[in-house]
């Protein structure tokens, strides 16, 4: 089953996300299909705090994609912004 998933980054207390695409089997950080994009919950400065490629999620959702709970309040979050 493939999933849209958030892959942690960034330093000790001070995380940023990947939004990707992946396999359910494959590791939490680990090997992906495609990074649709990226969450900061703590934004600096002119640092975005969400940035995703909206057609492109729906697209994987069309094809059989899970997102998770998050991910899915994400791209609800997105698609208000836009």
């Amino acid at each position: 089953m493939v999933v849209i998933r958030l892959n942690r980054g960034g330093s000790k207390k001070r995380p940023k996300y990947r939004i990707t695409v992946a396999d359910s089997r494959a590791w939490l950080g680990g090997r992906f299909l495609e990074v649709i994009g990226s969450y900061n919950p703590l934004p600096k400065g002119t640092e975005k705090k969400l940035n995703i490629d909206i057609e492109k999620a729906k697209a994987w959702i069309a094809k059989g994609a899970q997102p998770t709970l998050r991910v899915k309040s994400l791209i609800k979050m997105a698609e208000k912004q836009a």
